[in-house]
C-alpha cells in the first residue's frame, strides 16, 4: 500500500512522506503506535495526486495543533484555569488569521477519541480566517478564537460511543446538553474577568438549539463572534471525515446554512466562501437536472454558480448568467469519476480474499 497523505508527529516531523510503500506489517505498528486509526490510501495504479506546500504546512499544523489543543483542555480541567492558550490561539491567527487569499481547507480522519480535539482546532481555524476577511478588531479576533479552541471543552464528559452514533438517542442529547452547560461554566471560571468567553460559547450554540423558533431568535441579541463561532462550528462538523458516517460535502453545507439565514448570518457564511477554496477549476459536479459537469473557471463573486462544462452535450455553460439559467444549479460535488469504488470479485479472490 502507498499513503497517500504525509504523515506527521506531534512535533510537526513527518515521518511517512506521500508515496510511501508500507511493505511490512512493522511499518503498520508503527504508524498505528502514533494513534492514528486509519490512513488514506493510493490505489495500486492511483498516481499521487497533487499538493502544494501550503497544503503539506496547513496538515503538519494541525497535527502539531490538535495535540497542544488536548494538553491545553486537559490543564484547564484539571487545574481549572488556563496554561499555554494565548501561545495556541496566537500560533492560529500567525498562520491563518492575516490570509491575503483563500486556502484549501482539508478535513483528516476523526475518531470519537481526538474528534473534539480536532474539530475545535478547525473551527478556531476558520473563525481566524472569517474573522480576518470581516475585518474585526484584533482583539475580537483573538477573542473568537480563543472561544473556539474551547467551546466543546464540556463534551470531554460525554460518552464517547456517542460520537459514533449515528443516530443521537433523546437521552443522548440530554447528556450532551448538560455536559455543554457544564463546559460553558468552566469557561466562564476560566475567564473570570472576561464574560464574553463564556457568552460567545452559550450563545453560538442557543441559536442552533433554537433555530426552529423565530419569536426566540427575533429577541436574540447575538454578539458578532458567537455568530462566527456558530457558522464555523456548522460548517466543520458536517463536512468533518468521520469512520461512522460519510460528510457532507462544501456545497450541501453552504446551501444548508445560506437558507437558514436567521441561525447562520449571511455575512458571516459569504465571509467563510471568501476564506475556503471551494468549486475549484477541476471539480466534478452534479446539476440539478442530473448531468455530469466539470467546473471550468470559479466565481470570487458567486461561488456556487462557476463556469461549468457538461459532459453529456459538451456546452459550456455560466451559471452566474441567471436570466439564460436561472433554474440551473450545481446539486452537489460528485467524489468520484471513476468506479474504484465497484469491487472486482474475480480479483478479490485471485488474492485470497472469499
Amino acid at each position: 500500500m502507498r499513503i497517500a497523505r504525509p504523515i506527521f508527529s506531534k512535533k510537526g516531523v513527518m515521518l511517512y512522506d506521500r508515496a510511501t510503500v508500507l511493505k511490512d506489517t512493522q511499518s503498520i505498528q508503527n504508524i498505528k503506535s502514533f494513534g492514528l486509526i486509519g490512513l488514506f490510501i493510493l490505489e495500486p495504479a492511483e498516481p499521487v495526486p497533487p499538493m502544494t506546500e501550503e497544503d503539506r504546512e496547513f496538515e503538519r499544523f494541525q497535527t502539531m495543533m490538535a495535540f497542544q489543543i488536548q494538553d491545553e483542555m486537559s490543564v484547564c480541567r484539571r487545574a481549572g484555569k488556563t496554561s499555554h492558550i494565548t501561545q495556541i490561539v496566537d500560533g492560529i491567527i500567525r498562520e491563518y488569521g492575516n490570509q491575503k487569499g483563500k486556502i484549501t481547507f482539508i478535513q483528516g480522519l476523526r475518531s470519537a477519541d481526538d474528534y473534539i480535539f480536532k474539530h475545535s482546532l478547525n473551527v478556531a481555524i476558520l473563525c481566524a480566517l472569517i474573522a480576518h476577511t470581516m475585518r474585526i478588531s484584533p482583539q475580537d479576533q483573538h477573542e473568537v478564537v480563543e472561544a473556539a479552541v474551547l467551546h466543546d471543552i464540556g463534551k470531554l464528559d460525554v460518552d464517547r460511543k456517542i460520537f459514533a452514533e449515528r443516530e443521537v438517542t433523546a437521552e443522548d442529547r440530554v447528556s450532551m446538553l448538560h455536559a455543554e452547560m457544564a463546559g460553558f461554566e468552566l469557561i466562564g471560571n476560566l475567564y473570570p474577568a472576561d464574560p464574553n468567553m463564556k457568552r460567545i460559547c452559550s450563545q453560538a450554540q442557543h441559536l442552533v438549539d433554537v433555530q426552529d423558533n423565530p419569536e426566540e431568535l427575533k429577541r436574540m441579541k447575538i454578539l458578532t463572534s458567537a455568530k462566527i463561532l456558530a457558522v464555523a462550528d456548522m460548517y466543520d462538523s458536517e463536512t468533518a471525515v468521520r469512520m461512522d458516517q460519510p460528510p457532507l460535502s462544501e456545497v450541501l453545507t453552504l446551501r444548508r446554512m445560506l437558507n437558514r439565514t436567521n441561525v447562520y448570518d449571511a455575512a458571516v457564511v459569504d465571509a467563510l466562501m471568501n476564506s475556503i477554496n471551494i468549486l475549484l477549476p477541476g471539480t466534478s459536479v452534479e446539476l440539478n437536472t442530473g448531468e455530469k459537469a466539470l467546473v471550468l473557471r470559479s466565481n470570487d463573486r458567486d461561488l456556487l454558480h462557476p463556469v461549468v462544462l457538461t459532459f453529456d452535450h459538451n456546452e459550456i455553460i455560466d451559471l452566474s448568467d441567471r436570466e439564460t439559467y436561472d433554474d440551473l444549479e450545481i446539486d452537489d460535488i460528485m467524489k468520484t469519476m471513476d468506479n474504484r469504488h465497484v469491487m472486482d470479485q474475480d480479483a478479490l479472490k485471485k488474492l485470497g480474499f472469499s
